[in-house]
């Protein structure tokens, strides 16, 4: 057996007692809380940007094309449904689905109140199924192939406002020369939590714009382009853009929506220093239990040395009790981290106030190579750290350490 393997295992805490087994366990305890709270905090964080980036796409796409205008008003120019983009579109690997739609701005008048509104007509292209989880009440649309239905989805924030509920009928005024109105009846009541959806925009049909603005029956005002990986991209910006027509325009969600994106973006750093701070007490707690279990094994070290063991072999007695507080603190934080993030994902243990987080619990994301980058990065970190006090045993001298009390 390797000598220095052997004298570190006849260390091991539960072999010394006392001193010694404390110590060892508040190295291993820090560690792990270190880590496993790293862990959690990566996880909470990026379920965050995660659930609340997935509200914002799911409502607008990943991308939108839009023909393009001279202003930046709510209502777009109409183009051609059967643009060369919409004939092409499927050779793009990348791209999930395509729908069609157009807004228009508008005043909703329900019982006594009035709200400024903005109409999102969607054809029968309308992805139902994606925002069935956002209803909270009723159903979704009914979009027939040719005609209209009247019907629209409100969100909770102006049913409240408007003190309308499901199978109410409600007027909408459209603003534009001659001013025009249609009646709607409420068919569902659904809730993103974002303010900018919520607290003005209402689900209706496209054929109603169309024949608001006396457009033909293939005009849209815009195209929602969904894809499999909603981290933006340059190549797929370029490859989208080679087959837009020459009068059409790519928008980026993440552009149009920059304030949330870049406060998605924000909380980034929050998280990291939160974690470096974490990491440096835990990091720097190891390097000085080690230090300090040195200073108890003084004497050890002095015998040994006079009995003829060479430095080195000391060493990795030390490098291996550092190796196994490490190997247990790893083992217990992940499984502390891990498993809190899967009770909360399976159970939802930690409600939340919607209103203030967009969410009603603590979300949570599985992100393996952050979590292999965590340990990774403390294993690195703490036996960089534990190289220091073990470096001080090459001045240890044999004589005065003996005598050492």
């Amino acid at each position: 057996m390797n000598f220095s393997f052997f004298i570190a295992n006849r260390l091991s805490f539960k072999r010394a007692g006392g001193f010694s087994e404390t110590i060892h366990r508040i190295a291993i305890g820090s560690l792990a809380l270190g880590l496993g709270v790293s862990i959690l905090a990566f996880m909470i964080l990026g379920g965050f940007q995660s659930t609340v980036s997935d509200r914002v796409f799911d409502f607008t796409g990943h991308y939108q094309v839009q023909r393009y205008m001279m202003s930046n008003a709510f209502e777009e120019m109409p183009f051609s449904k059967r643009s060369r983009f919409f004939e092409n579109y499927r050779e793009l690997p990348f791209v999930e689905k395509v729908q069609s739609y157009a807004n228009k701005a508008a005043l909703m008048k329900g019982e006594s109140e009035v709200e400024g509104i903005l109409m999102k007509g969607m054809g029968s292209d309308f992805d139902s199924l994606t925002f069935q989880q956002y209803l909270i009440e009723g159903r979704m649309l009914q979009i027939p192939e040719e005609g209209t239905s009247n019907e629209i989805m409100i969100s909770k924030y102006l049913a409240n406002r408007l003190l309308i509920g499901l199978g109410d009928r409600v007027t909408l005024y459209f603003v534009q020369n001659p001013p025009r109105f249609r009646r709607a009846t409420v068919v569902g009541i659904f809730e993103t939590y974002l303010e900018n959806f919520d607290q003005k925009v209402v689900i209706g049909e496209l054929q109603t714009i169309r024949n608001l603005n006396g457009w033909t029956n293939d005009q849209i005002g815009g195209l929602e382009i969904f894809v499999d990986d909603s981290e933006a991209s340059q190549s797929q910006i370029r490859e989208i853009e080679n087959v837009l027509d020459s009068d059409l325009k790519l928008v980026d969600s993440r552009e149009k929506f920059r304030e949330i994106f870049d406060w998605l973006a924000l909380l980034d750093t929050n998280v990291y220093v939160f974690v470096g701070l974490i990491g440096f007490v835990a990091i720097f707690n190891m390097g000085a239990i080690l230090f300090i279990l040195i200073m108890e094994r003084t004497q050890m070290i002095g015998v040994l040395k006079a009995l003829g063991t060479r430095d080195k072999q000391i060493r990795r007695i030390f490098l291996w009790n550092g190796f196994r507080i490490l190997l247990r603190g790893l083992l217990i934080g992940n499984a502390i981290g891990l498993g809190l993030g899967f009770l909360q994902d399976q159970f939802k243990l930690i409600p939340l106030d919607a209103a203030s987080y967009y969410m009603a619990y603590v979300p949570i994301y599985w992100n393996w190579p952050v979590f292999l980058a965590l340990n990774l990065g403390i294993s690195l970190l703490t036996m960089l750290v534990t190289l220091v006090p073990v470096l001080a045993i090459s001045k240890v001298d044999p004589i005065k350490s003996i005598r050492f009390d």
